[in-house]
């Protein structure tokens, strides 16, 4: 698999422990690790970095024991933690080994994702009935992105909560990337918004209830829309922040049709005076929209995009 899609994932996200399913009892959580109210430890890890140590990735794996549907996340993420990504470890992705944590690369990323988080993401709770499944024996893998511009060292721990049930929901879903790679901001003089767009044409029919708009520093609004027929409606559009990276709950949820297209426009100013390009660092930039939806169909993470799995 090309190294660039690779990288283009773990662009995003932080994690690392486990828990059981269905007695709630940590896999490899700290004793005294401190329980969101409702929710167990699913799994984190602890790092350190000197100051000003810039994109270091730490990765963390666990085998689930049991069948598990998750209904909800929620993100641990102290400073330092620039993004994480959970997903399903696999073979053709490197991501596979003996569980525990190790040193990676923005390259160490499974395909089928979990869930994604970037700074000050707030939790996120699946409609009522629905939920993700991961299957007894999954190893799921956690990509922990790390980021001190700060002259202090830092160090923590980061881990991702979850409540879940043993039995099935009646819906399964899933999360997919719709955005763009490949792109490059320009300087201008004097600086002026520039809008990147990306997206596609959908394939097969899907009910879309969540939206993560995620991009960096440079960017301050994310538009997504569907386009059906003669018709545009919008889904997102509001004023971006990389530090308050929300999931936004579409209520009703959004039918999409075979046929329609996703279309999300990312706008950046570009101040630095020299161009931006596309990149997994703070100081590179990213144009995406993380999409849940039901039901799953097990497809690419980057389905949506111009580098379609």
């Amino acid at each position: 698999m090309p190294s660039m899609r690779l990288g283009t994932l773990a662009l995003l996200f932080a994690i690392g422990c486990g828990s059981n399913p269905n007695t709630g009892d940590p896999i490899d959580a700290p004793a005294d690790s401190p329980a969101p109210p409702g929710y167990t430890r699913l799994i984190g890890r602890t790092w350190s970095l000197p100051m000003g140590a810039k994109d270091i990735y730490r990765c963390m794996r666990v085998t689930i024991p049991a069948d598990m549907y998750i209904t909800n996340f929620m993100a641990e993420a102290p400073l330092g933690t620039h993004h994480t990504v959970l997903s399903i470890a696999s073979s053709n992705t490197s991501t596979t080994g003996p569980d525990g944590p190790y040193d990676c690369s923005v390259q160490s990323l499974g395909m089928v994702m979990l869930y994604a988080s970037g700074v000050g993401t707030s939790p996120l709770d699946f409609p009522e009935g629905v939920g993700i499944k991961v299957t007894a024996g999954q190893q799921i893998h956690l990509n922990l992105h790390l980021y001190n511009a700060s002259d202090d060292a830092l160090s923590g721990e980061s881990a991702i909560w979850v409540k879940s049930q043993p039995t099935p929901p009646p819906t399964l879903a899933e999360m997919v990337f719709a955005g763009k790679m490949n792109f490059t901001i320009p300087a201008t003089t004097p600086p002026s918004n520039y809008d990147v767009v990306g997206g596609c044409t959908v394939n097969t029919p899907y009910s879309l209830f969540a939206v993560w708009p995620h991009m960096h520093k440079l960017a301050h609004h994310n538009k997504v829309e569907l386009i059906s027929g003669a018709s545009t409606s919008v889904i997102n559009d509001r004023d971006y922040s990389f530090f308050e990276q929300s999931y936004w709950l579409q209520n009703p949820v959004v039918p999409v049709k075979s046929g329609d297209q996703i279309r999300v426009t990312c706008t950046y100013l570009n101040d630095t005076g020299t161009s931006v390009s596309f990149g997994d660092s703070s100081d590179k930039e990213m144009c995406f929209a993380g999409m849940y939806r039901y039901p799953a169909q097990n497809a690419g993470l980057f389905q949506c995009t111009d580098l379609p799995f």
